[in-house]
């Protein structure tokens, strides 16, 4: 396990421990599955990211074939 020094904004800090309290949850644990709930959530991002750039070349690619289609379909009539 990596240690590590974390900077919170006073509010938050404030929040957090009274969310503790009432967890009976050690800081520790809470803040890390903060940390993994928060990657998760990002790497979804970054995934939907991938997949609009992925539909977006599918679609252009589609067109292109189309396309092409189209002018086989005006050179055979």
């Amino acid at each position: 396990m990596t240690s590590l020094s974390l900077k919170l904004q006073d509010g938050i800090f404030v929040e957090t421990e009274a969310i503790l309290a009432r967890l009976k949850k050690p800081r520790n644990a809470y803040i890390n599955e903060a940390v993994e709930y928060y990657n998760s959530l990002q790497k979804r991002r970054f995934l939907a990211l991938e997949l609009q750039a992925e539909a977006k070349l599918a679609s252009e690619s589609s067109q292109e074939v189309l396309h092409e289609m189209e002018q086989i379909e005006d050179e055979i009539a």
